[in-house]
Parts: structure tokens; sequence; C-alpha cells
């Protein structure tokens, strides 16, 4: 059961809201619509990104529900929430009707600002409009005008039963089309590791880099907390949810101190990252010879986790991103 329908800590609204939003990222999406509200998802034939169907590999919540996005335009909306250029720029254009395209809105920035990483502006400009980041980072390195802005860090529950056992003397590394990414998200440096200490590489089209190819959204979890530690060989993106998730199920992270992460762990504490690649070759050896180690870094990791990245505190943050937007109270 989703716990947007379950009793809980979280605040109640005065009344539950319509909000249309975009299947973008789908284990994002999974926690957005832990919200107490109502999510509404457009949907294609063709699937294109953005439009495509929710499927099964997540369960889904009563609260969200697909519409075909040819008609959009009869929903009865209260809060429009963007998560890709294109619908922001073009796709509303085409969905929307003009009421709804006035309405009340935010835009989730889930990546730091490309090409140039200070000097580069915020595209996201409306009058009754927020502008959302995901990490403190990315808010520091946009140039975001006058927008109004907040940050909402991630925010995962905890996955029932998973248990962290390091067993694999190995370590595991979680992105999406790394070989087509390249060095920004840190393909070279994963290559480089991988020669000289054993790894595993999981996500969508990792079979192209030796990987073992993509594990269902809600296996990840247990499967990654069989390996010694998580392995972030990443020099410019966001914070990943993968790298959340590990360290929510009891999992040390090893990885370049780069972007988010270098506030996100604590050396010796729970993890060890660096921008000299060799002392986190040495951490990744420690780890791999010392499992009772790694199990304290992990217990760490875990609570670190839990304490800020925690679902009840995303839950609060948007209720109160919801109320501001909109005017509708909480409890």
């Amino acid at each position: 059961m989703n716990p947007a329908s379950s009793p809980g800590s979280a605040p109640r609204p005065a009344r539950r809201l319509r909000i249309l939003t975009w299947h973008v990222h789908g284990n994002y999406l999974y926690s957005l619509t832990r919200v107490p509200h109502d999510f509404i998802i457009p949907v294609m034939s063709d699937a294109r990104p953005g439009y495509s169907p929710l499927g099964f590999k997540i369960p889904w919540g009563g609260n969200v529900r697909e519409v075909p996005a040819g008609q959009l335009r009869h929903e009865q909306l209260d809060c429009v929430l963007y998560q890709s250029r294109g619908a922001f720029e073009r796709d509303q254009f085409d969905l929307l009707s003009p009421a709804q395209r006035a309405l009340p809105c935010a835009y989730i920035e889930h990546n730091p600002p490309e090409p140039h990483p200070t000097n580069t502006a915020h595209f996201f400009r409306h009058e009754k409009g927020l502008l959302v980041h995901v990490t403190a980072y990315n808010a520091l390195m946009w140039d975001s005008g006058d927008t109004r802005t907040r940050v909402v860090e991630h925010g995962v529950a905890p996955m029932p039963g998973v248990v962290y056992t390091g067993e694999l003397a190995r370590g595991i590394t979680v992105i999406n089309h790394l070989q087509r990414r390249g060095r920004r998200v840190g393909a070279d440096v994963y290559e480089w590791a991988r020669a000289q200490v054993a790894l595993d590489l999981i996500g969508m089209q990792s079979e192209a880099m030796g990987g073992l190819g993509e594990v269902p959204n809600m296996e990840v979890p247990a499967f990654m907390a069989r390996y010694r530690f998580f392995f972030s060989p990443i020099r410019y993106a966001s914070l990943g949810l993968s790298l959340v998730e590990a360290m929510m199920a009891g999992i040390p992270v090893v990885g370049l101190a780069t972007t988010e992460l270098s506030n996100v762990v604590s050396n010796d504490v729970n993890g060890y990252v660096d921008t000299r690649r060799d002392r986190v070759l040495d951490r990744m050896r420690q780890l791999l010879h010392d499992p009772e180690l790694a199990r304290q870094w992990g217990e760490a990791a875990r609570r670190t986790a839990l304490n800020r990245f925690g679902i009840d505190r995303y839950v609060r943050d948007w209720m109160e991103i919801f109320s501001l937007l909109t005017g509708v109270p909480h409890e």
C-alpha cells in the first residue's frame, strides 16, 4: 500500500490537490506520490520519453492516475509539476489549456547545470512558479535569476526485509547508460577501478560495459545489500537515488568527492570520498579485506540516510511547497 493512503506521522492537507506531473524518473515519482495528494500522469501510445505507462514494476498507489495526454486539457487541476525542459518549453502549449498553463506550478530540476557548471541560466520562468532543486549543490551552481527557489532533498522509504550482508567481496555501481554518458558520470573511472578491484555494474544498458544488466526497481536494494560497498565514479551529476537506497540498506559508500556527495559521506564514518583516485582505491581494498569495518560504516550510512533522506521529511517538505503554491493549508 502506498503510504499516501495510510495513516502516519505525515501532515494531512485541508483538501487533496490534483497535481499534474510527468513520468520522468520512476523511483523519484514513487517517492513523490507518497505525498497525500492525487497525481495525474500523462501517457502516449508511443511511450515516448516522459509519456510511458507507469507499468507494474513499482507498486503505485491509488492516488496515481494515468490520463491520455490528448485529454489533459479536460482535467480539473490545482497545480502543475514540470520535470523536463521539453514539457515546460513545448508540451504544455500543445497539451494544456490557457487556464491550466496559468496555474501555480513548480519545476523539479534533477540535475546540475550544463553546459557550463557556473554560468548557465535556468530556463524556468513563470509568474506563479517555483524552481525546486534536489540538492543544495545544484541550487548553488544554477543561475536561477530572480526565480523563487527551494531545495527538497531525496526521500526514500526503507525496503522491508532488506538487510545488509556484504557477503560478496565486491563493490557495486548503479548507473543507467554509463557507456553512453561517458566521462561526466565516470565511465572511465569505473573502468579504471574495475581493472584493479572486484566491481559489478547494474543499470540500463550496463551490459555494454560488461555489467549485469537492469535489475527491477523494487529489487535493487536487496540486490545491492549483498555487496561489500557501493562505488560512485561520478564526476558531475546529481545525487543518485540508488546511492541513497544503498545507504538506507546499510551499505557503505566509496566514491569521488564531487557535487553533493562530499556533503553526504563522512570519511571513515559512513564511507569514504576523495578526489584522489589512489586514496579511493585504497579504501575499496580495505573494505574488501575487512567485512567488519564495512558493516560498521554501513550501519552509520543507514543512520545518515534515515535522518537525512527519510520519507516522512520528504513528504513534509513537499506538503509545504504545495501549500505555498496553492494556498491550501495542511495540518
